[in-house]
């Protein structure tokens, strides 16, 4: 009975990644160009990114009407990330699909995303048309994510650069901090977890379990930059005050 189980989440998870895979393809290369074509490219932004809110929402919602799922936020959280505005957004990485629940979660949402990304055929169009691509320049990574903070986004960042395993310790980058002592933004502290491993890293994707895995988002105390701040101090050592704080926050 158990395979039976896990053999019937598999095919469905793989399924679920199917229809992924082929709503990115039509929205990349079908969808976002002709939009392109009707959409001043001042606005372009502004409704891709709406676009790409509802539809993973939707991919979201489908993964847990299939049973893959259950994303746990309570209502006044969920109301929070709604109602964000011009703040940054870090969390911890543990699965494929974490960028996903985000965006679908937080409207007017960008993310910051390696610039290998744009060689991916499924998504290059999607990250190119509304997205932030994290440069080797940092100045252009700061001045992207500020005017987009500056106009409303909110800039969704993974500190540790990649996925994230319990059986080592964090390391963060100083991408998040950076970018909000340099815009005077707030970072939003976000921990996500779940209560089985679920497309981890170096894990297959049908290894999905015997019954729908629950996703937990939790929302911890917003880091202000001023809060940090002492007459004195240095930016270098400003960002590492808000690193370390923001790596107990995660």
């Amino acid at each position: 009975m158990c395979n039976i189980k896990k053999f019937c989440r598999a095919f469905v998870v793989l399924f679920s990644f199917l229809f992924f895979g082929a709503g990115s393809l039509l929205l990349g290369f079908v969808v976002i160009p002709l939009m392109s074509l009707f959409i001043k490219k001042e606005n372009r932004r502004k409704v891709f990114c709406a676009v790409v809110h509802n539809l993973w929402s939707f991919f979201s919602n489908f993964m847990q009407k299939t049973g893959s799922i259950k994303l746990n936020v309570t209502q006044p959280q969920r109301n929070f990330l709604t109602n964000l505005k011009g703040c940054v957004v870090a969390a911890n990485h543990p699965s494929y699909i974490d960028i996903v629940l985000l965006i679908g979660l937080i409207p007017n949402s960008l993310c910051v995303v390696k610039k290998e990304v744009k060689k991916n055929p499924v998504m290059s169009n999607i990250v190119k048309s509304a997205y932030i691509i994290n440069d080797e320049k940092e100045e252009t990574l700061k001045n992207e994510a500020k005017q987009a903070l500056d106009a409303g986004y909110n800039v969704i960042i993974f500190p540790a650069g990649t996925r994230t395993t319990d059986d080592k310790p964090l390391k963060l980058h100083s991408g998040a901090a950076s970018v909000a002592v340099f815009a005077d933004a707030p970072i939003v502290p976000l921990h996500i977890s779940c209560d089985y491993k679920f497309l981890a890293k170096h894990q297959k994707i049908y290894d999905a379990g015997e019954k729908p895995v629950n996703y937990y988002i939790k929302i911890n105390e917003t880091i202000r930059v001023d809060d940090f701040k002492t007459p004195d101090i240095t930016e270098t050592k400003l960002r590492r005050r808000i690193n370390a704080a923001l790596k107990q926050r995660i």
